[in-house]
């Protein structure tokens, strides 16, 4: 474990870019914190991936999964919360979440398109506190209690099966007559006993002291508004480009996509960029994972040359030849 609270490097986003930055960084030894609003981003919405080496066909929360599984294993840290800002101080940053400030030597950004946001009364406040962006991530807390699921997506669908089998109680909200699916996702859903559909519907509020007690939802149709008593909400709404927050940080462009180079840098020494935010072309998710070790060894050689040690140019030593003194 390390002894201090100032991480070499954070990365903002938990998908193929910013995982595969985090195994490369904690190979190299550096104290590697991961923040992601969700666990695999886009690449969930994947069910059959046949163009990523090494696999046939997978499908995206399996491969993410395995990602988180070997940075975990190199002691990275991965905590799921939304980055607001990042401040550039003296050579440290400051990046600061819903609920904790973060301090770095370096930062990778490698967030991609970012989980929709209800844009309601309370879901700031609430954000990690009953209110989540990942199903997969946070579902297991829920067992056995009340929950709501926000979305018209299939991969909402998705999301209140798999939490049905674990919430005593689920309310499927949709702004429509019915959710996006397959009939036969549709069917299983419908068909659990638990499950309550709640129609023609969006959130105008979420409430609660310390933690979501309840939401405030609305009718389309009618205006009647009620509230519902929930222990959290997921939010499955798809997903939109969110780089405002680091617009005075890098530059960015007309796109609002970030601008880097070969070796990952941006316009900010020190913050590296990765995947799906950034200005090249390709969005592929195999892409995205060979940016994220580019801009983790990116990274690794900046701390090198501010400490006066040598640089690398590949990965092929031990993690022991390759950790920090």
């Amino acid at each position: 474990m390390f002894k201090h609270d100032i991480y070499d490097v954070i990365i903002v986003g938990a998908a193929a870019a910013g995982l595969t930055a985090a195994i490369y960084a904690a190979r190299q030894g550096l104290n590697t914190l991961v923040i992601g609003k969700d666990l695999g981003g886009q690449a969930l919405l994947a069910n059959d991936i046949q163009n990523y080496p090494g696999f046939d066909s997978i499908d995206g929360f399996t491969l993410t999964s395995k990602f988180e599984e070997q940075a975990k294993k190199l002691n990275a840290k991965i905590i799921y919360d939304e980055v607001n800002s990042i401040v550039d101080k003296s050579n440290l940053f400051t990046v600061t979440t819903s609920s904790k400030d973060y301090v770095s030597k370096t930062v990778i950004l490698a967030f991609g398109k970012t989980p929709r946001d209800l844009n309601v009364p309370g879901e700031d406040k609430f954000k990690g506190r009953g209110l989540s962006y990942c199903a997969t991530c946070d579902g297991p807390l829920y067992r056995g209690k009340t929950i709501a699921v926000v979305g018209s997506t299939e991969h909402a669908v998705d999301a209140a099966i798999m939490l049905s089998d674990l919430a005593e109680k689920v309310y499927m909200i949709v702004m429509k007559d019915k959710p996006n699916g397959n009939k036969e996702l549709l069917t299983n859903l419908e068909n659990r006993v638990n499950v309550e559909f709640i129609l023609y519907s969006t959130v105008k509020e979420v409430s609660g002291d310390q933690t979501v007690e309840s939401i405030k939802v609305m009718n389309s149709k009618t205006g009647y508004e009620n509230d519902y008593k929930v222990d959290g909400i997921f939010v499955e709404q798809g997903y939109v480009p969110k780089t405002d927050f680091v617009k005075d940080l890098v530059n960015l462009t007309s796109k609002k996509e970030v601008i880097i180079d070969k070796e990952c840098n941006t316009s900010r020494k020190g913050v590296f960029a990765a995947g799906d935010v950034t200005d090249l072309p390709f969005k592929q998710l195999v892409i995205s994972a060979g940016q994220g070790s580019i801009a983790a060894l990116s990274a690794y050689n900046y701390l090198q040359k501010m400490r006066g040690k040598s640089i690398i140019h590949g990965d092929w030593k031990s993690k022991k030849i390759q950790t920090l003194s």
